[in-house]
């Protein structure tokens, strides 16, 4: 799963993918209005690639949850942040039976569950067998194009441009150019 150059940004709602950088920050839209907007070097953002749960034996990749989560789903939405503590407890339960109950939060959990059903909208989760065919069909699609034979095409030079650009070359005759005199200052006696 591909989650690279989406972020959050503290401080605001939703998700955000980055569209370029700049001298002082980020230039990022949103996932949710498509509104473009800068992001300064100071504000807090996270890459979602580089965030993790914390389970019991070792942290798990938000890839690796998003996944655990797109298979139970069966590729579907799943229940709203907007949910009670107990039920978004049960859910991540559910799918990611050993997650540190202790050190994972609802609000953390609110966030998750948000931005799985960002992603999924915006078709942005894959497995990575369906990113594999998704690219295998892309690249058989190129391949055919570039097996076609290109058509030749060829211009027809008329007679009237080449009389245009002698009309418009100089001659070899230059202009005769004038000399510029100047009045002797007389002295004083």
């Amino acid at each position: 799963m591909e989650l690279s150059g989406i972020i959050s940004i503290s401080g605001k709602p939703g998700l955000s993918k980055i569209v370029s950088q700049t001298r002082t920050g980020l230039i990022v839209e949103s996932l949710q209005d498509g509104k473009r907007s800068a992001v300064h070097g100071a504000e807090r953002v996270s890459s979602l690639e580089d965030i993790s749960i914390y389970t019991y034996e070792e942290d798990l990749l938000l890839s690796e949850v998003f996944t655990s989560m797109l298979k139970a789903a069966d590729h579907k939405p799943i229940l709203s942040h907007k949910s009670s503590a107990v039920e978004l407890k049960n859910y991540l339960q559910s799918v990611i039976p050993n997650y540190d109950q202790d050190r994972v939060y609802v609000s953390d959990i609110k966030k998750l569950v948000q931005w799985y059903n960002i992603l999924l909208e915006k078709d942005l989760l894959k497995l990575d067998s369906e990113e594999k065919a998704d690219t295998k069909k892309t690249a058989d699609k190129k391949e055919s194009k570039a097996k076609s034979p290109a058509k030749k095409t060829t211009t027809k030079k008329t007679g009237q441009s080449a009389t245009k650009n002698k009309a418009n070359k100089p001659s070899g005759k230059a202009a005769p150019s004038k000399k510029s005199s100047t009045k002797a200052s007389s002295k004083g006696k």
